[in-house]
């Protein structure tokens, strides 16, 4: 059984788009994609720097396209979605997964992930916030220690890594008083995502979601809620929109994989967060991360040695 994941904010290096250009079933997917977005997609995939791909408004939609363009043109190939047991994605990518596993079109998904972007980092620039990733140590100290802080879990990852985020003067007071046994890592992000203090973009999504028509995935979508596999593409929206202010549950969509017996987990580009996460937590199932075109061959290989495709 195949999972295929989608990854979050973060993934995206800059020119990681460059190769997947040479097919042109993608140039033209990017261009119909930038013209959804208002955002020159192929550029900031293949010419913008670290910094301005760095920004929330500009990173969320590159990597949902990212996701979409690849898993188009692996579908050119073979029928993936019939061979696949669910989809997933880490926060935004959670966006990538709905819409590739049809709840949402493409373009409908490139609008909502363009608003999401955008009304984040406003939420954001509201007041000074940050994050910062705890590696390692005893879970429940580690809890402790985020509290204690001030801040808040906003990613449970699994694998021995938890996220918190809070105001900047709680992210360093965490990262001063780490929890025993762990290292705690200021991210380079624009704000708290994923808690309270994206609030304010709640319901200017929900508003624009009710202009999208939505239908049941072909393949269930494992949320970042609670790890549950949702088949009602309401519902699948419904938990989008809510999302961007509740923690990611990365640690429970992995135990769903296994539960299900997951056998193999593919990540879309830009791929190789959440296959390291995988590695260390899913021990036993086979890991790809399609990080290049040259990468297909081997999904599609996998895909036929786990699905029987």
């Amino acid at each position: 059984m195949i999972a295929i994941v989608c990854p979050g904010q973060g993934s995206q290096k800059p020119g990681f788009l460059a190769p997947w250009l040479e097919l042109p079933e993608v140039q033209r997917a990017l261009e119909e994609m930038s013209e959804a977005s208002g955002i020159n997609l192929i550029e900031h995939g293949t010419t913008s720097d670290a910094e301005t791909i760095k920004d929330t408004a500009v990173a969320q939609p590159l990597i949902v396209a990212a996701g979409l363009t690849a898993l188009h043109a692996w579908q050119a190939q073979t029928d993936v979605l019939a061979s696949v047991a669910v989809l997933s994605g880490h926060s935004v990518g959670e966006i990538t997964a709905a819409a590739a596993a049809g709840a949402l079109s493409p373009v409908d998904g490139l609008q909502f992930v363009t608003a999401r972007g955008r009304l984040m980092a406003e939420a954001a620039a509201a007041t000074e916030t940050g994050m910062a990733a705890v590696v390692g140590g005893e879970e429940a100290e580690v809890l402790a220690a985020i509290e204690a802080s001030g801040c808040v879990p906003a990613n449970l990852n699994g694998a021995g890594q938890i996220v918190a985020a809070g105001t900047s003067e709680q992210v360093q007071a965490l990262v001063a008083a780490p929890p025993a046994k762990a290292k705690v890592i200021a991210l380079p992000v624009a704000g708290a995502f994923h808690t309270e203090f994206m609030a304010p973009a709640v319901a200017p999504l929900r508003d624009l979601s009710r202009s999208f028509s939505v239908m049941a995935p072909r393949v269930p979508v494992v949320s970042n809620v609670d790890g549950e596999a949702l088949t009602d593409g309401a519902e699948v929206l419904t938990r989008l929109v809510s999302q961007v202010q509740n923690p990611v549950r990365w640690d429970l969509c992995m135990e769903t994989f296994k539960a299900m017996g997951i056998t193999a987990l593919i990540e879309l580009p830009p791929a190789g967060t959440l296959v390291n996460l995988a590695k260390r937590a899913l021990p036993g199932v086979a890991t790809l991360a399609v990080k290049t075109p040259a990468d297909l061959d081997k999904a599609s290989d996998l895909l036929r040695e786990h699905s029987g495709a």
